[in-house]
């Protein structure tokens, strides 16, 4: 295997020269920081396969004899045939001048007599066999994956180190945002056109400003209470279904009264899900109503057409349940608009599937956020809600009824989303950490986008 070595000032200069020399394909086996520089130890695709165990072969002497090499068989059939010695004692006898056998020997008959034996080729059948080569092992394999894996790895960490040099402060801000829960996706494509002359105070600034053009609020104006219509507040179990219907209800209760609001509920599974809605509606002095399928609330929103505004409560179930999309058909059948309740205390990547499961109602107006009391940072709900581009109407922040229910506050919460971490805190991104995050991030969506091609 031809291993070859780059020196250059910096990573992305040896990579340029690897790729010039050995081509795009070439493969990186090491790489390390030298006084001066970096070395980097590649070796071109084509010399892998020297790694490659060769196809065993059948030494056996039929398959030898059966099978010769073209160029093999043709130097046997231009030699001479050759006989087997004989011992001293058997020597043939010496052949009388007149020529014929030697006397006292018979002639042995034509189809005894030794002829010369041409090992011709096998004629090639019609159709090409696959070359044993290119089956590749799943062990090699395996070893290949985890070299390149290693390579990425370290490559990420000399270009982490090359760009806190070259741009510490756009570093920097991606290392907070990083911390505080952004998505690698959401904290690249807010930083790819951050201006080089700003500081860290300035560069802060001024990604809050694109973080807060894309967060879509309502406000005052566009109070939903206001407005009225009919609306159903849906999610996962837990989230907060119930409170937040109760919170609005009593917005509406007091801005326009009682009879200006109906409740109903589809949850009939839950023990007690009835009973509690009945009891805030008891309270406020509003009218709940049950609706068991699509037909049955078909006809109590018939009933309730006249009625300012209908607040849905729905049963509680995991967005990977079947019975998510039962739901989304109900609401779709009825023409009721949506509001998706997402929690802030979940995982990004967990309140991606739930978005991902409730898009397919066809009115979804926009969302509500839970739970912003519970949470240390309110990063990943907003990047989820940014990058969805769901509307934000209402942010929930306790139990209390109506109290603690709000209009979002921007300025609020995007001060909590990009507080940074104490240099205390276990959580923090420290060296090379955030761009082998990122590194692993940019492979996942790369592996993802080549599976779905396939």
């Amino acid at each position: 295997m031809n291993v070859r070595k780059f020196i250059a000032a910096t990573a992305r200069d040896a990579l340029r020269k690897v790729k010039e020399t050995l081509g795009p394909d070439a493969i990186i086996l090491s790489n390390r920081g030298i006084p001066g520089g970096v070395e980097i130890m590649a070796v071109a695709a084509r010399d892998m396969e020297m790694i490659v165990p060769a196809p065993e072969r059948d030494t056996s002497p039929r398959r030898q004899e059966a099978s010769p090499g073209p160029a093999k068989a043709a130097v046997r059939a231009a030699a001479p045939p050759q006989r087997p010695a004989q011992p001293a004692a058997e020597a043939p006898a010496p052949r009388p001048a007149g020529g014929g056998q030697p006397p006292g020997r018979p002639a042995p008959p034509l189809a005894a007599r030794p002829r010369p034996q041409l090992d011709l080729p096998e004629p090639q059948s019609g159709r090409a066999a696959r070359p044993q080569a290119e089956v590749v092992p799943a062990a090699v394999m395996d070893e290949i994956r985890s070299l390149r894996k290693i390579v990425e790895q370290h490559l990420a960490g000399f270009a982490w180190g090359e760009s806190a040099r070259a741009e510490p402060v756009k570093t920097e801000i991606l290392r907070q945002m990083l911390d505080a829960g952004f998505s690698p996706q959401f904290a690249r494509e807010l930083l790819a056109d951050l201006p080089r002359d700003l500081d860290a105070g300035q560069a802060l600034g001024w990604v809050k400003g694109g973080a807060d053009r894309g967060l879509l609020t309502t406000t005052s104006e566009s109070d939903i209470v206001d407005r009225g219509g009919i609306y159903a507040l849906v999610g996962p179990t837990g989230v907060g279904k119930t409170t937040t219907t109760a919170k609005l209800a009593a917005r509406c209760v007091l801005r326009h009264g009682a009879r200006k609001l109906a409740l109903v509920t589809t949850d009939g599974y839950r023990i007690g899900a009835h009973e509690q809605l009945r009891i805030y509606g008891r309270i406020l002095g509003v009218s709940v109503h049950l609706a068991k399928d699509a037909a049955d609330l078909r006809a109590t929103l018939q009933d309730l057409q006249h009625t300012h505004m209908v607040l849905i409560d729905t049963m509680g179930m995991s967005q990977r349940d079947r019975l998510v999309s039962e739901q989304v058909a109900m609401f779709g059948d009825n023409d009721v608009k949506s509001l998706l309740l997402l929690s802030a205390t979940s995982r990004g990547d967990t309140l991606d599937d739930v978005v991902r499961a409730y898009n397919g109602l066809q009115h979804l107006a926009g969302c509500i956020l839970t739970k912003v009391d519970e949470a240390a940072s309110l990063a990943s709900s907003l990047d989820v809600i940014i990058r969805h581009r769901l509307r934000l109407y209402y942010v929930s922040n306790g139990q209390r009824v109506p109290e603690d229910l709000h209009l979002p506050n921007r300025p609020y919460l995007l001060h909590r989303a990009f507080k940074d971490l104490p240099e205390s805190s276990p959580h923090r991104l420290a060296g090379v950490e955030p761009g082998l995050m990122m590194a692993s991030a940019a492979a996942n969506v790369a592996s993802a986008g080549g599976s779905q091609r396939g």
